[in-house]
């Protein structure tokens, strides 16, 4: 567990001080031995001294001591108030089926494979602690300041318990099943949490069948471990939805959650998807059938100032499709039938949970008739007799059904293939209409295609296979346009080439522009425009309006036109750039961007730069997607054109092309970082390569050791004016990818400004840049919080100079990484710069303006 913290980017588990840990210890078996399983250090393997023989039986007798962890890393635990969620932390057999006993460690995923077991359970408690279990109470005693809780419980997976002195839990009761839940709902009166709980109760119970157990817990702490994700996001300031909706869709997503968990006799790694697509699928159906009208930002469609939105109109039910297809346009997606502990983040909390029950909604639209609820509660009739695989669960959908089914698990289930059809070629007369439809991704599903007059559906057709070359003719029944896939039944990769407009010169998307962003909207081809300011030294501020096709989700093509306005020169300027994404969907090599991008800015007071790169990145990733190891190799030619200014002096640099490739190998997670990167660039005038290597360790005192070493040659030199040379403490920049505020300034706080690249010292030496190469080593650690040490050592060779060892250390400010950081020289190859004349001007700082960096610190752990 404490290794998968670590890969997501999870630092409370690893700073956690020991008190807070919590472990099994002192585990003793009366006339036995045991031992850890070595790969499995969570399973402990009892040796017997004889074979057990069929329908013999062994009484074990376990003696063992569990600290109780703080509930802060998993939400089991204590907490400071002194309340206990006690769950997943006693010894209980592991299931066993015909492969063995299945064995896994814990993962924070919910997913134990327990044996089925009957429970008999005493509990001894101070007296003012109250005592809610899943389990049945059978009696208490209290005697001496202490109460005994005697329960039990049978053919039970698993059980909880929750001790709490102020008695927040709340008892529901109907003819079917007790309800202790203390799911917080604010300002939702008694009377109304009693009818939400009923309503919720009465349709699972008439859609999935009665609770096996009688009695079942819901808590906060259940849903905090697994929100509704969109609804967790809102500020608190922000209430879209009622107080009574946002408590039922907590209750209803707690409810089918702990209902399935105990009810389904699975092994809940490997079939995970069944788990949560029958909870997503209940979750749909149940908003269809009580919040028909229900819109995804709630309240905020009523407001006439987003009516153009389509994140605002769209129906509540609508984000399961575009969440899972978040992951699949950025081709992170995974297969269904994947064990839930190879899921990355984003899949296994939200995506492969919603993919799942767009999948049974799929199947059900295909078969109608209840075909798929039938078979659901079928299968958990079959779950009260007897343990069962998914190979119960897909023998039962495929005897029900009256169509062949075998697509649903071999294309949605067991594999990552995307849909993707459109129409090719639409002829029509006044009462029919021919069309063939290609198959753009050749996988083979079924469907749909209707006809539409005035947003009215006048046909609907199913097409349980498309073969290349058929041409399919329907009655027209005076539609206006074909859609395939209308409805979004379909976890369709692709929505905006499913239409066909039946009448003359009318678009089949016209164009809709956006103010900020949306999601996207399949009937129309959006622009997004959005004021944007920006500011260096020689142009002021840069206002102006950023025009782009970027949606919420990723497209294969982007265009980003960013036009401003200089406020010093009055003239125009800006940047703009096009990029096409390929995916590989079945290679280490899964992304492809071709990006040619151009930037039009001033690079001195008096004089502009015009740069154009058309450039190529190439992504890899290993088999396994939640190793944090990145690998990208980077392709451009940058090609400069710069205005001559009386400023600098840049001998033959006016105008320039230089080709350069990078390799990057990066491997991230919470303890350690690594990062190496190879540079190669080639110019008529000059040639250069270089290799960096960053790495990055996080101590258990929340100390940080960085180290980064650098080391570079020129391969041939022919410039002199030093302009393409390695930069000790601040490179020039020459390729303009640095967001330097004052590029040329040479005195003055711009000149201050720092970028984590070549020598990377701090003081401003005497010699500052080196013609024949340069190696470096810079380091920092943390003493305080956000307060570091560093220190700069390294070699730099000029042509006719022997090379020469400089230095410098001083403190670092990390108030925000790689964002906002301050330099404090102290001694250098200067000699002792604190206290000196102008010490100001030797302080240094990064400082980023680019919102993508810290949106990068928060989605790291999720992707």
């Amino acid at each position: 567990m404490a290794k998968r913290f670590s890969d997501e980017f999870e630092r409370g588990f690893h700073l956690a001080k020991e008190k807070e840990r919590g472990r099994t210890s002192g585990i003793s078996i009366s006339y036995y031995t045991w031992e850890r399983d070595a790969n499995f250090p969570d399973v402990i393997l009892v040796r017997l001294k004889d074979k057990l023989l069929p329908n013999q039986k062994i009484t074990l007798s376990l003696s063992y001591t569990v600290k109780i962890p703080s509930d802060r890393f998993t939400k089991y635990g204590y907490n400071e108030s002194g309340k206990m969620y006690l769950k997943n932390c006693f010894l209980v057999p592991a299931r066993y089926d015909n492969h063995g006993f299945v064995k896994y460690n814990n993962l924070n995923l919910d997913d134990c494979a327990n044996a089925v077991s009957d429970y008999e359970i005493t509990i001894k408690l101070p007296e003012n602690l109250d005592l809610n279990s899943d389990l049945n109470e059978i009696k208490k005693e209290t005697a001496n300041g202490f109460t005994t809780y005697y329960l039990n419980g049978k053919n039970r997976l698993d059980f909880t318990f929750f001790t709490d002195d102020k008695k927040e839990f709340e008892i529901f009761k109907n003819n079917d099943i007790e309800v202790v839940s203390n799911i917080s709902g604010n300002k939702v009166s008694d009377i109304q949490r009693a009818i939400i709980v009923d309503q919720i109760v009465n349709y699972v119970t008439e859609n999935l069948g009665k609770f096996p157990n009688g009695k079942i817990t819901v808590s906060q702490a259940d849903y905090d471990r697994n929100p509704f994700y969109g609804l967790n996001q809102l500020p608190f300031f922000i209430s879209p939805f009622t107080n009574e909706f946002l408590y039922e869709i907590k209750f209803l997503k707690t409810y089918t959650s702990n209902y399935l968990r105990n009810s389904l006799k699975l092994d809940p790694r490997k079939d995970a998807w069944i788990y949560d697509g029958i909870q997503v699928y209940t979750m749909m159906k149940y908003i269809e059938e009580f919040h028909p009208n229900s819109k995804m930002m709630g309240s905020v469609a009523k407001l006439k100032l987003f009516k153009g939105y389509n994140l605002v109109s769209q129906d509540f039910n609508g984000q399961y499709s575009y969440l899972y297809m978040l992951m699949a346009r950025k081709n992170l997606d995974q297969a269904l039938s994947n064990p839930k502990n190879s899921l990355i983040r984003f899949n296994e909390k939200i995506s492969s949970k919603y993919k799942a029950g767009l999948s049974f909604r799929y199947l059900d639209s295909y078969l109608e008739n209840d075909i798929v609820a039938n078979s659901i509660q079928q299968f958990l009739v079959l779950n009260k007799e007897k343990q069962t695989t998914k190979e119960d669960f897909e023998a039962i959908l495929t005897t029900n059904s009256p169509k062949k089914i075998d697509w649903f698990f071999d294309k949605m289930i067991n594999s990552r293939e995307i849909i993707d059809y459109k129409f090719e070629k639409v002829t029509q007369t006044k009462d029919s209409i021919s069309f063939s439809i290609k198959n753009k991704t050749e996988t083979n599903v079924p469907i749909s295609v209707y006809g539409i007059k005035d947003k009215n559906v006048v046909f609907k057709k199913w097409y349980d296979t498309i073969a290349a070359d058929s041409v399919y003719t329907v009655s027209r029944n005076d539609a206006h346009k074909i859609v395939i896939n209308y409805n979004n039944e379909i976890p369709e990769f692709n929505r905006r080439n499913n239409w066909r407009s039946l009448r003359p010169f009318h678009l089949n998307r016209p164009i809709k522009f956006n103010f900020f962003k949306d999601l996207e909207d399949p009937y129309y081809n959006q622009i997004i425009y959005i004021p944007t300011l920006e500011y260096n030294l020689y142009d002021g501020f840069l206002p102006g309006i950023r025009f782009h096709n970027k949606t919420l989700l990723d497209k294969p093509f982007n265009f980003d036109i960013n036009p401003t306005i200089s406020t010093k020169t009055k003239n125009l300027s800006g940047k703009g750039a096009f990029l096409y994404n390929q995916y590989n969907r079945d290679s280490n090599l899964y992304s492809i961007k071709y990006i040619l991008s151009g930037h039009y800015l001033h690079y001195a007071p008096d004089a502009y730069y015009t740069k154009l790169a058309p450039t190529v990145f190439m992504f890899f990733r290993p088999d396994n997607f939640r190793d944090n190891r990145k690998q990208t190799l980077v392709f451009k030619e940058i090609i400069v054109n710069k205005e001559k200014t009386a400023f600098t002096v840049d001998e033959n640099s006016e105008n320039y092309s230089v080709f350069n490739a990078k390799y990057y190998n990066t491997k991230t997670e919470v303890t350690n970082h690594i990062q190496f990167l190879a540079d190669f660039q080639y110019e008529k005038s000059f040639g250069k390569l270089a290799s960096e290597i960053q790495y990055r360790k996080l101590f258990d005192n929340n100390r940080t050791l960085n180290v980064r070493v650098f080391a570079g040659t020129f391969l041939h030199n022919k410039t002199t004016s030093g302009y393409f040379d390695f930069g000790l403490d601040r490179p020039s920049d020459y390729l303009f990818e640095s967001e330097y505020l004052g590029r040329s300034e040479t005195s003055g706080v711009f000149s201050q400004q720092l970028i984590v690249a070549d020598g990377f010292f701090k003081s401003m030496l005497e010699t500052r840049t080196a013609n024949r190469w340069m190696t470096t080593l810079n380091a920092n650690y943390t003493i305080w919080n956000w307060i570091d040490v560093y220190a700069d050592a390294g070699f730099m060779k000029n042509k006719g100079i022997e090379p020469k060892f400089v230095y410098d250390n001083g403190i670092r400010l990390n108030l925000v990484t790689d964002y906002f950081e301050l330099f404090l020289p102290v001694y250098s190859s200067n000699g002792w710069e604190i206290g000196q004349q102008n010490y100001g001007e030797r302080i240094r700082f990064i400082a980023t303006f680019r919102p993508e960096t810290l949106i990068n610190l928060f989605t790291r752990k999720w992707f």
